[in-house]
């Protein structure tokens, strides 16, 4: 059970989420929503990281999965793991995420260590960024790390409020 009750979903800043969500609000909008302008600004942010980016989307749930199973954010994995098997990833993939070293291909594999050396030490050795701009435009490595960081951000949001 969340540490805090659900708000009532109401108002201009709650319609907004909603529109993004396609009509409905979610357990982390209600929490959001008790700071309707956390709530907006999250909304914007994680509009833009989630449907207004480059970086291919299998690759933004392969990182949001990832960091999912890092923090223990259980509720981030569920709400997740139907958009990743839509954004292509298989059964396979899905269950190497939860291992301590995943074995995936190539890019994958960097994007895998991206995410959990920002997730886990925040300083990201200069070999490996220097590998990944062989994967990624300047854009997508801007992206990527933004996704990272923002879905850290959802993940310790979740768990500090047992959502």
């Amino acid at each position: 059970m969340a540490r805090l009750p659900d708000t009532d979903g109401s108002g201009e800043i709650a319609q907004r989420v909603r529109d993004r969500r396609g009509g409905t609000l979610r357990p982390l909008d209600r929490m959001l929503l008790h700071s309707p302008q956390l709530a907006d600004g999250w909304n914007s942010l994680l509009g833009a990281v989630r449907s207004r980016m480059e970086l291919p989307p299998d690759i933004r749930e392969l990182v949001v999965l990832r960091i999912a199973v890092l923090n223990r954010a259980d509720y981030e994995w569920t709400a997740h793991e139907g958009e990743a098997r839509r954004a292509g990833l298989a059964d396979a993939e899905l269950t190497e995420l939860r291992r301590e070293k995943p074995e995936l291909d190539g890019r994958r594999r960097r994007v895998i260590a991206y995410t959990d050396a920002m997730t886990r030490d925040i300083q990201v050795p200069d070999e490996l960024f220097d590998a990944l701009r062989a994967d990624f435009t300047d854009a997508e490595l801007v992206e990527l790390t933004a996704t990272v960081a923002a879905y850290n951000m959802v993940s310790r949001f979740l768990v500090a409020l047992d959502v």
